[in-house]
């Protein structure tokens, strides 16, 4: 593991990524356990308001992020203050993406059906960031014996067809399954084989002269969120909480 650790990750300089990833997920994790006891009237923590203001926690993740970004441009790759940096920088965009919502409606949607569109963000994010943390790319580390090669070239074919296949599930409009598909192997080939739903990109694209197929997308859509609609909403609700009302 240490062996891994030193090649994968230390050597290409990818230490600060994997610190800031985490400090990314550990913040917004926190964050959300705290926002839900402010919400539930319980532990010490309460919503900051000087003056009658209330200020935001997208406010100190601005400058977390303005900090740390600076810091990591100043600093490179290595040593103690990119790190610090990225660990930085990794809580600044944990506290902005949690209240992704906010920023795109203009508005405090936070406890709010629109508010889910933050999660689903944090989500999207960190699985991106895990992708290229894995180490999927062949370059970036030196002296690859012919075997190692060989083996990131097939991870990398890999990587990239799947990476197609969510391409086309989201274009489909089902942006869960290409969410889990860019993550998971093999999961994006059920999006992209199953007929698009109404209304997506593909949709419109595909089925404007196909009525047939634009009548089974309906009925296939409609069955599917009369059955998962429950659980998907139940879900939502435990990883940030129940929405208002």
């Amino acid at each position: 593991m240490g062996h891994w650790l030193a090649r994968n990750i230390v050597e290409p300089g990818k230490l600060p990524l994997l610190l800031a990833l985490g400090a990314f997920v550990l913040t917004f994790l926190v964050t959300r356990v705290i926002t839900r006891l402010i919400r539930a009237g319980k532990g010490p923590f309460r919503n900051i308001r000087p003056g009658g203001l209330h200020v935001h926690h997208v406010v100190p993740g601005v400058v977390l992020m303005v900090v740390g970004g600076f810091a990591a441009v100043a600093e490179g790759r290595h040593g103690f203050g990119a790190s610090l940096a990225a660990v930085l920088f990794g809580m600044g965009a944990g506290l902005v993406l949690d209240e992704f919502a906010l920023i795109l409606h203009l508005d405090d949607v936070y406890w709010t059906e629109q508010g889910r569109k933050s999660v689903e963000i944090v989500v999207l994010t960190a699985a991106l960031v895990a992708l290229v943390l894995a180490g999927f790319s062949p370059f970036g580390v030196n002296e690859l014996t012919p075997d190692e090669l060989q083996n990131r070239t097939i991870v990398v074919t890999n990587t990239l067809a799947n990476f197609l296949l969510a391409l086309v599930a989201l274009a489909k409009g089902k942006p869960r399954l290409a969410l889990i598909g860019a993550v998971v192997p093999l999961v994006a080939i059920v999006g992209a084989v199953r007929l698009a739903r109404p209304g997506s990109p593909w949709a419109r694209r595909f089925y404007r002269r196909r009525p047939r197929a634009r009548r089974r997308a309906r009925v296939r859509a409609y069955r599917h969120d009369a059955r998962w609609a429950a659980v998907r909403i139940r879900i939502h609700d435990l990883l940030a909480g129940a929405p208002d009302r």
